[in-house]
């Protein structure tokens, strides 16, 4: 019985290992592709690596690009003022590229809006630094 558990676990890591480097990978290309949006990948890797590998949750938080904003997240539910400048930028030169084109069917622009404005009044609703400390 005991051997059916640990195989188990092991399924278990693995499926999350396997989402958390898909998602890191996505999060990647979204740093180069504006349409992709990179912050939302990382925190779903963050949780993946968090279930499934260590050394790999210790690898992201410790990195020094991305793990600074997870651990604002986590930590303060803060999202700095220059990732916020970051994320907004490019998401206005994705819209660039859905907007520019007049062969994009309408259906997709109206999506992209809606998606990038909820996902700017998110982001621009949030603490952009840490409370100071009362005492």
């Amino acid at each position: 019985m005991q051997s059916g558990k640990n195989l188990t676990i092991r399924i278990k890591k693995a499926f999350f290992l396997t989402v958390g480097t898909v998602s890191l990978i996505i999060g990647i290309i979204g740093i180069f592709l504006p349409l992709l949006p990179t912050t939302c990948f990382l925190l779903l890797t963050a949780i993946c690596f968090e279930q499934g590998s260590d050394k790999f949750h210790d690898w992201l938080l410790s990195h020094p690009y991305f793990g600074p904003p997870i651990i604002d997240w986590r930590k303060n539910k803060v999202i700095r003022l220059k990732y916020k400048a970051l994320s907004t930028s490019t998401m206005l030169i994705g819209a660039y590229f859905v907007y520019a084109k007049p062969l994009v069917p309408v259906f997709v622009v109206l999506g992209y809006t809606a998606f990038m404005l909820a996902l700017l009044a998110f982001i621009w609703t949030r603490k952009s630094r840490v409370a100071a400390a009362t005492h």
